[in-house]
Order: C-alpha cells, then sequence, then structure tokens
C-alpha cells in the first residue's frame, strides 16, 4: 500500500475517536472485528512493537512504519494460510490427525495414526481434537524461536 491517501484511510479506520492516534482498545476493537483474536498480552507486544516512541500509542508515522516493514509479513502470512491449507484437506478450517496422517505419508514421511494423533494434541489448545488456523499459526510461530542449542527456549 505505497498509496499515502489509501494509507491514511487504513489508520483513520482504527483511530475511531479521531484524535490522531491508535489506542490499545482501538487496535484490539479493529482487530476483533476483523476475525482476531488477541489475547492483552499480544496486543500489549503488538503495541509494543510498533509504539516506537513509547507514548503508549500508534501515531501515523509509527503506523506508516509498520505497514511498510509488514508487506513482508504478509507474504508470510499468505504462505503460512496456504501450509494450512494443504493439510486442511476436506477444507473445514480444521486439521483432523487424519488429515495430517494422510498429508505427511503423501510427503514421504512416515509416521502412525497414533504418532498425528500426538502431534495434534500438542498444539490443540482448545481441546476439540483439531488445529484450527489460529492453533496452526501459534506453533508454526513457535518453532521458528531459536532454541538455545539444549532445546530450552530463549
Amino acid at each position: 500500500m505505497e498509496n499515502t491517501d489509501e494509507l491514511k484511510r487504513v489508520f483513520d479506520q482504527f483511530d475511531a475517536n479521531k484524535d490522531g492516534q491508535i489506542s490499545i482498545t482501538e487496535l484490539r476493537d479493529v482487530l476483533k472485528a476483523m476475525g482476531s483474536n488477541y489475547s492483552e498480552e499480544e496486543l500489549k507486544r503488538v503495541m509494543e512493537d510498533i509504539d516506537s516512541d513509547r507514548d503508549g500509542y500508534i501515531n501515523f508515522s509509527e503506523f506508516s512504519t509498520f505497514w511498510s516493514a509488514s508487506s513482508d509479513a504478509v507474504n508470510a502470512a499468505s504462505e503460512l494460510r496456504e501450509a494450512f491449507d494443504l493439510y486442511d484437506q476436506n477444507k473445514n478450517g480444521l486439521i483432523s490427525a487424519t488429515e495430517l496422517h494422510q498429508v505427511l505419508n503423501r510427503l514421504g514421511m512416515t509416521c502412525s495414526a497414533d504418532d498425528c494423533v500426538g502431534m495434534i494434541k500438542s498444539v490443540d489448545s482448545d481441546g476439540d481434537g483439531h488445529v484450527n488456523f489460529e492453533e496452526f499459526r501459534k506453533m508454526m510461530n513457535a518453532s521458528s524461536i531459536p532454541s538455545n542449542g539444549d532445546g530450552s527456549k530463549p
């Protein structure tokens, strides 16, 4: 989104009270309206990442900087969705142990159905026996965090 006017319109959508800055509440409300359900901790991290002057708000300059930097993140998110869709064979928005087993075997990775049940359980935070996109995203993000060489996270 190279056009400054277009970017300003997006910023204004977030800036509900039109005070020229985005608060954590405004950020939460827009993200929720878009279907994302971030925890308070995740929202605080997002604010910390974008709010470079540490005043507790996102101004247009910070928003612009974030937006231009996030174009790579948008591509990564698209690739993540494609990866999820590869495993979600029946396109119901969930990955079952059966689907995981089928895809892994097609990819030449030999694992038992029980192994796949265990893999699903390890990331199934809502306990429904499936992996939804949010659980998949968290798993993929967690797996990209470098370890300390002993298997522990920094």
